[in-house]
Formats: C-alpha cells, sequence, structure tokens
C-alpha cells in the first residue's frame, strides 16, 4: 500500500546539519533511502523556522531550506517535485513525490505578496503559524487564545484563490474556528484527538467535526505526546485515536502525518518512516483493506485541491 504522509521537518534537519547524508544518514528518520525503498508515495516536507530565528532573517531561512530541497533532494531521478494531483498521478511505482508545506508563515510577515513567491516555488499548504502568535494568528500555546487577525484572514484568502492547503494543525482554538470558516481547503497535517490526549496540539471533537463538515483531512500524528497523556504510548494508541475519529464519521478524513524529524522522543515501534510496515501490520489486523488504504493515502490525496 502507498503512503501519504503530511508533515515532515527532514529540511530543517538538514538546515540545521548540512553534512547529514540525506540518503541514509542514521540520525535522520526519513532519510531518503527510507522513502525510495518503501511504501512511501508522496512525503510532505515543511518549511519550519524555530522561533529563536530573527524577524530579519526569517524570509532567507525559509529561501535557503527550499534550496536545500533543491540541491540534497531533487537531485535524485527517482524523487519528484509535486505541485498538483496530476503530478501524483504520473508518478511511476518506484518514484516519490514531495510536496512543500510551510509551518507558519512567519517569512511572509504582512508581505502578502511573498505568498505568490512560495507558491511559484512550489509550497502547496500553509500553516499561518506555529505554537505562539504572529501577524497572522494565535498558535495552540497562545495563553490568550485570540483568533485569526485581519492579515490572517486575507492570508486565506489568498490561499483559497490559489487553491492550498490551509493547515490548522497548529492554531489556537479561536484560530482554528475562524480559520474553517474562511478557508476553502482545511487540513490538520499532524494533530490527534484531544479527548483521548488532552494536548493543546490535539483537535477536540467538534474541532474534528467541523474538519469533516468541510471536507478536510486530519493527519493523525506519532508524536508521543499527543498520542498518550500518560505512560509510553505504543502503536495500538495510534488505532485508538483512529477508532475515535471513526466515531464521529471521519472515516473518509483519516490520514497520517508522522512529524519525523521533529521529534527527539519516539514511539516504539514507530521510530522512523521504515516502521511504517509495523503500524499497517497492525491497522490491517483492525481494518479493511479498503479502510487501510484510505487511511495510509487515498483519504489526503482525494482532497488535493491544486
Amino acid at each position: 500500500m502507498n503512503i501519504f504522509d503530511a508533515h515532515s521537518d527532514l529540511l530543517f534537519k538538514l538546515w540545521k546539519n548540512p553534512k547529514l547524508d540525506e540518503y541514509h544518514d542514521p540520525s535522520l528518520q526519513t532519510p531518503l533511502k527510507a522513502l525510495l525503498n518503501g511504501k512511501a508515495k508522496v512525503q510532505c516536507l515543511a518549511i519550519f523556522l524555530p522561533d529563536s530565528v530573527p524577524a530579519n532573517m526569517r524570509l532567507e531561512m525559509a529561501l535557503v531550506q527550499i534550496q536545500l530541497f533543491q540541491e540534497k533532494i531533487s537531485k535524485y531521478e527517482r524523487i519528484k517535485r509535486i505541485t498538483s494531483k496530476t503530478d501524483i498521478d504520473s508518478l511511476k511505482s518506484d518514484e516519490t513525490g514531495i510536496i512543500l508545506t510551510m509551518e507558519g508563515c512567519e517569512p511572509i510577515s504582512k508581505n502578502l505578496r511573498l505568498f505568490d513567491v512560495f507558491f511559484q516555488l512550489g509550497v502547496r499548504s500553509f500553516g499561518l503559524t506555529w505554537n505562539w502568535a504572529n501577524a497572522f494568528a494565535d498558535g495552540a500555546l497562545e495563553k490568550r487564545n485570540a483568533g485569526l487577525t485581519s492579515w490572517g484572514k486575507k492570508l486565506i484568502r489568498i490561499a483559497n484563490k490559489n487553491r492550498a492547503w490551509t493547515d490548522v494543525s497548529h492554531l489556537s482554538e479561536n484560530s482554528f474556528w475562524d480559520a474553517i470558516a474562511a478557508a476553502k481547503y482545511p487540513i490538520a497535517s499532524h494533530s490527534n484527538a484531544y479527548s483521548l490526549c488532552p494536548h493543546p496540539r490535539n483537535l477536540k471533537d467538534d474541532q474534528i467535526k467541523a474538519l469533516i463538515d468541510k471536507d478536510g483531512v486530519i493527519g493523525l500524528t506519532f508524536v508521543p505526546e499527543f498520542v498518550k497523556h500518560r505512560g509510553t504510548p505504543r502503536i495500538k494508541d495510534i488505532l485508538s485515536h483512529i477508532d475515535h475519529v471513526c466515531s464521529l464519521g471521519g472515516e473518509r478524513h483519516i490520514g497520517f502525518g508522522s512529524d519525523f524529524d521533529g521529534i527527539d522522543r519516539v514511539i516504539p515501534d514507530l521510530e522512523s518512516h521504515k516502521d511504517y510496515e509495523n503500524l499497517i501490520e497492525a491497522l490491517e489486523r483492525s481494518f479493511t483493506s479498503r479502510q487501510v488504504n484510505r487511511f495510509l493515502f487515498e483519504n489526503f490525496v482525494s482532497r488535493i485541491p491544486f
């Protein structure tokens, strides 16, 4: 079965340490060898900037990560940049497609013309902010829990016009509701069910239902603290999140967004992309082949608007 993974921080890791071997470095959770030799059909790679980056350097850092994609990843013949669903349909059986995404729009700031620049460079999914507040929205860890700013609403209108995804994973609760009302193409790239694990980065039941109602997808994530509140999470706990979202009517709205290369702690037997095979085995014991294919691939791919 093919895999669509909605979130990896491989580009940020390569930016932090350009000496890493992108193909098979053992410190990487999504090395290209695993993507090309496994069942990875589409991998989303995020452009991510930590809060420590000064405002006057954010645009440069984002562009450098795109350049790293050009130099270290797209040079491989079997790696293809994806900018449309047609590109996915055209992938050969031994090829892996890469979608560039933005985890926080700090590089754009209030210069909304830069949205068009990033879109032209291949970015197809835009998360307005990371965990804190910026010019567009409050993030999930911002205590005041404000909603979108006027700039955030303008950015979503531009995303709608370009048929790009609006990623709600890192938004505060009030920002989420503003975004879900404004976005034509919302997704949550890497979040889980709050009712099973009450972390502010997870989505409450009414939020999941709203995402379903907007025909969006929730990429269930492997971040341990988002999977289980106490104790060591296991693969079976991810299946519990699947069961819960299905109980809300979300069977056709579940995907995966691992957050590999963005996490230090990992779930046993699900420590890197090559371990997807362990998750697939667990899925096949609990769900039909049709359901498993939907979760792994079809639900995200069928809702690509670009």
